[in-house]
C-alpha cells in the first residue's frame, strides 16, 4: 500500500467510525429533535422556503441544514441515522480538504508533507469534535466545515499561484464556501473566513494579491447560492430579514440577556477537552510563541503556520466577546488546531525511537474518550427524551388525533412519533409574551408572528379542558406536572402520556413498531 492510499484509507476508517457511532444514540434535546424534525416537516409539508418547527415558521438560521435533512430523509428514510448524515458528510469534507491541501505543502526536513497529513488526519479524526462534532443534528459542523474550505481555498490560491495573481479557480471556490457558510449559519459563513484572511494577508504582506482575485465572477457566485433564499423567505415572511440577522445574530453576539453565558475562558477549555490529548503536542508551539514572540514555523511552512495561528486565535477571540458561549463555536478551528498538532508531533517526537508507539498511544487515548463521550451522552440522552412515549403514542393513536403538550415541548416527540401533524401547545401565551426568557415558548411565539394560522397551535388552559371531554385527545407532559381529566396510558423516563376519558387506541402510524 502507498503513502497516499494509507492516507485515504485512514480517512475512510474514521468517517466510517463516525457513521457507526452516529447510529448509537437517541436524539439529544432540544437541538437534535428540534433540527430533526424541522427536516421532517419541510420534506411532509413540501415546503422547502420556510422551515417550521411544529408547524410555526423558524427563523433562527438559514435552511442548509434542513434541505440537507429533508433531502435525505427523502432518499433514507425519516431515521435518527439519516439526520446525522448531513453533519457527518461535512465533517468528512473537513477532514479531506485539510489532508488535500496539507499533503500539498512544503516538506519538512527528512520526511514528506504526506506523513504529516496523515498524521493530521488522525489528529482531528479522532478527536471528540470529529467523532462527536460531526453527528451532531444543528448547524455547527456546517458551517464550520465552510468556513475552513473557504479559508484553505483561498489561501492556497495566493501561496499555491505562480507571480502575482492569485489561482483564479482556487479563489472562485472560496467564494463558493463563503456562500454556502451563510446559507448554513448566516453572516459568520462570511465575516469569520474574511477576518481571518484579513489578518494573515497583512501578516504575510500579500495585499498586492487582493485586487487580483476574481472579484466580479467570485461575487456573482456567492450570490447566486447565498441570496436567492433571503429574498424568497423574506418575500413569504416580511420582517424575517430584521429577524435573522438582527436578533438573532446581531443582538445575540451583544446582548447579556440570552442563554449560555460563559466565563472568557471557556473557549480555552473547550480547546483542550475537544482535541484531548493532542492539544498537549501544541504547548510546545504556544510557549515559543510566547519566549520569542513571533509566530514558529519550520523554513517553507512560516506562511502556512502563521494561517493556522491566526485562523485559531480570530475564531476563539470573536467567540470569546459575547455573553453567550456555546462549545459548537470552537469547531471551525479544530483543522488548524490538528494541522498544529501533527506538525508539534513531527517537529518534537518523530524522530525519536518509538514515535509510532507514542502517536498509537494518544490515538488509543483519543477514541476511547471518544466511545466514553458518546456512551454517557447516550445514557443522559435517554433519561431527558421523550422517545418511549412517542413509540407508545406512534402506536396507539389514530391519524386523525390531536397531540397536546402541557408543561414543556418534547422537542423529540414529533420525530420519533412521525406525527402527520402539529401539537397544539398548552401555556398561559400572554403571560410567557411578558415574561419569557430565551427558551422554547419564545421560539413558539415569536415564530407564531409570521404566519397567525399556524399559531393556531398555540393555546392555552381552557383548551385541555374542553379535549379532557373529547375522543381522540392525547396529552403529553413532564413527569410532575398536574394533569387532571385525562387517563394515564404511559409513565416514561421523563415524561407521561395520557388520554382523555372517550379517546380509545386506534389503528397506530405508520411509524409504530410493534
Amino acid at each position: 500500500m502507498t503513502e497516499r492510499q494509507k492516507s485515504w484509507a485512514s480517512l475512510a476508517l474514521l468517517w466510517g467510525l463516525l457513521l457507526v457511532l452516529a447510529g448509537l444514540r437517541p436524539l439529544a434535546v432540544p437541538d437534535e429533535g428540534r433540527y430533526g424534525d424541522i427536516g421532517r416537516w419541510m420534506l411532509q409539508s413540501g415546503d422547502w422556503i420556510i422551515p417550521r418547527l411544529d408547524g410555526i415558521p423558524f427563523f433562527h438560521k438559514p435552511p442548509l441544514l434542513h434541505w440537507l435533512n429533508a433531502s435525505l430523509m427523502a432518499l433514507f428514510g425519516v431515521h435518527t441515522w439519516v439526520v446525522r448524515l448531513g453533519p457527518a458528510l461535512h465533517a468528512g469534507l473537513m477532514l479531506v480538504v485539510m489532508y488535500l491541501v496539507l499533503r500539498r505543502l512544503p516538506a519538512l526536513p527528512g520526511r514528506d508533507s504526506e506523513h504529516l497529513a496523515r498524521r493530521a488526519i488522525w489528529v482531528l479524526g479522532s478527536s471528540l469534535a470529529f467523532l462527536i462534532g460531526g453527528q451532531y443534528v444543528n448547524h455547527d459542523m456546517l458551517v464550520a466545515c465552510w468556513i475552513g474550505v473557504a479559508i484553505w481555498a483561498f489561501a492556497m490560491a495566493f501561496l499555491q499561484s505562480s507571480g502575482q495573481a492569485p489561482d483564479l479557480w482556487l479563489a472562485r471556490a472560496g467564494f463558493v464556501a463563503c456562500g454556502l457558510g451563510v446559507l448554513s449559519k448566516g453572516l459568520i459563513g462570511l465575516v469569520l473566513p474574511g477576518l481571518v484572511l484579513f489578518l494573515w494577508l497583512f501578516q504575510t504582506r500579500q495585499w498586492r494579491k487582493v485586487p487580483r482575485l476574481p472579484w466580479i465572477s467570485g461575487v456573482a457566485l456567492f450570490s447566486v447560492i447565498a441570496v436567492p433564499w433571503f429574498v424568497l423567505a423574506e418575500r413569504r415572511a416580511p420582517g424575517l430579514l430584521a429577524y435573522l440577522f438582527g436578533d438573532q445574530q446581531f443582538n445575540r453576539y451583544t446582548a447579556t440577556t440570552f442563554n449560555n453565558g460563559r466565563p472568557w475562558w471557556f473557549y480555552l477549555a473547550g480547546l483542550f477537552l475537544l482535541m484531548f490529548p493532542w492539544t498537549f503536542l501544541v504547548l510546545p508551539q504556544v510557549l515559543t510563541w510566547l519566549r520569542r514572540r513571533s509566530l514558529p514555523g519550520p523554513q517553507g511552512l512560516g506562511p502556512w503556520v502563521s494561517l493556522a495561528w491566526i485562523w485559531l486565535v480570530a475564531i476563539i477571540g470573536f467567540f470569546s466577546v459575547p455573553h453567550s458561549k456555546l462549545i459548537g463555536y470552537a469547531l471551525p478551528v479544530m483543522p488548524p488546531l490538528a494541522f498544529l498538532a501533527a506538525l508539534g508531533f513531527e517537529q518534537t517526537l518523530a524522530h525519536r525511537p518509538h514515535a509510532g508507539r507514542y502517536f498509537g498511544g494518544l490515538l488509543v487515548v483519543a477514541l476511547l474518550v471518544a466511545c466514553g463521550v458518546e456512551w454517557a451522552a447516550a445514557r443522559y440522552t435517554e433519561r431527558r427524551g421523550s422517545a418511549d412515549v412517542a413509540s407508545a403514542l406512534a402506536c396507539q393513536m389514530s391519524p386523525g388525533d390531536t397531540v397536546l403538550a402541557a408543561g414543556d415541548f418534547p422537542y423529540d416527540l414529533p420525530f420519533v412519533a412521525r406525527l402527520p401533524q402539529a401539537m397544539v401547545v398548552i401555556q398561559d401565551w400572554a403571560l410567557q409574551r411578558r415574561e419569557a426568557g430565551d427558551n422554547w415558548r419564545r421560539e413558539l411565539f415569536e415564530g407564531a408572528d409570521f404566519d397567525r394560522q399556524a399559531g393556531q397551535v398555540l393555546q392555552g388552559q381552557d383548551t385541555l379542558v374542553q379535549a379532557s371531554r373529547l375522543p381522540g385527545q392525547w396529552l403529553v407532559a413532564p413527569r410532575g406536572f398536574e394533569v387532571k381529566n385525562f387517563d394515564l396510558v404511559l409513565e416514561g423516563r421523563a415524561w407521561v402520556l395520557y388520554r382523555s376519558p372517550t379517546t380509545v387506541a386506534g389503528s397506530g402510524l405508520p411509524s409504530c413498531r410493534r
